[in-house]
């Protein structure tokens, strides 16, 4: 995943903000799991899985945004990143809702084989609730971080540069 989004970025950083997003939505699947007395199953994991895509996701749409606004040259990164959470938190709200009330029958039904798919609808609400309360706040705070961390980079190598010549 770090080199598919390096390339899409052109970075080497901006893939790691996108990526810290991730432990947020393994952790609330496995409080969920806890929480609901369920075992972590197969199909538990494949909630994870399904977390990661969605979360991951909703990561892009900001990241992405803020890119696009700060190499248009008229945004500071500061500037980008807020806009890009002002106006991406709508799409990623409705994505987020439309996963947990698909999710919730999962949750909330009894009967046949509802065992084996309880588990699945318990991560997946649970890890995107805790995920979305965590990423909304942390993931602007990454990105002016690692952005600060690449133009100190930048900087520190092009003084090595000058000292070498």
């Amino acid at each position: 995943m770090y080199i598919v989004l390096g390339v899409l970025y052109e970075s080497v950083v901006h893939p790691v903000t996108i990526l810290s997003t991730l432990p947020s939505a393994g952790v609330g699947a496995l409080l969920a799991l806890l929480a609901f007395k369920a075992e972590f199953t197969v199909i538990a994991l494949i909630g994870v899985f399904l977390l990661i895509g969605l979360v991951k996701k909703n990561a892009i749409m900001m990241v992405d945004f803020a890119l696009a606004a700060e190499r248009a040259g008229d945004k500071r990164p500061e500037q980008a990143i807020f806009e890009a959470c002002l106006l991406r938190f709508r799409p990623i709200m409705m994505t987020t809702m439309a996963a947990i009330l698909g999710a919730l029958p999962l949750v909330l039904r009894r009967g046949d084989g509802a065992e084996l798919r309880q588990p699945l609808g318990i991560a997946i609400v649970g890890g995107l609730i805790l995920s979305q309360l965590l990423t909304l706040y942390t993931t602007p705070v990454v990105y002016l971080y690692l952005d600060r961390f690449r133009l100190w980079s930048k900087r520190l190598m092009q003084r090595r540069q000058l000292q070498a010549s």
